[in-house]
């Protein structure tokens, strides 16, 4: 009788670490393909490009400074309140408005609006900006970063699907500066 057909203790745990192997590579590689393909299967390949409303013109008054928030386009099931961002709103007059990040520009902190001084404040390291958001005093070699804006229907909206970032395309406006 020929033992072609027995399997040996050898090839038992040959077979069973292959076997084994292949359930941890498919379990590894589930989530990494998940991720790579995470922007298509969810359909926001357009969340960068995204406009997205502040509120009514009417909300913001003339003349005044105020703390605005919005639901970032590009937001996942799990992210919560994490996705709400917030922005400050500056109505000049009429149908001029100037939308500032919150985030100081030399490292991120929150900046605060004091209406008294007619300066937004940077509590981490005291970098100081004017009210159109140019620079004042203190570390921040810049001013504020500004969302390009654009008023439909009566409703104030902003380019918000990424932070503006320092450097030649800081400003998403091509025909604005990047950074007053």
């Amino acid at each position: 009788m020929p033992n072609d057909t027995l399997l040996t203790r050898r090839g038992l745990f040959m077979k069973l670490g292959i076997l084994f192997n292949g359930v941890v590579a498919a379990t590894l590689a589930v989530p990494i393909v998940r991720f790579l393909l995470s922007s298509v299967t969810l359909g926001r390949e357009n969340a960068y490009t995204a406009w997205v409303p502040l509120g009514r013109v009417g909300e913001f008054p003339e003349g005044e400074t105020r703390l605005a928030t919005f639901r970032n386009p590009f937001e996942t099931p799990t992210d919560g309140k994490t996705a709400d961002a917030a922005c400050w709103v500056r109505r000049i007059e009429g149908e001029q408005f100037q939308v500032f990040a919150v985030n100081c520009a030399h490292l991120g902190c929150p900046v605060r609006w004091f209406p008294p001084s007619g300066l937004f404040m940077c509590p981490c390291h005291g970098g100081a900006y004017y009210r159109d958001g140019s620079r004042a005093s203190g570390p921040p070699e810049r001013g504020l970063f500004e969302y390009p804006i654009k008023i439909q229907d009566g409703v104030l909206t902003i380019h918000a699907g990424e932070l503006p970032t320092p450097g030649p395309n800081a400003a998403l406006d091509p025909g604005r500066p990047p950074c007053a």
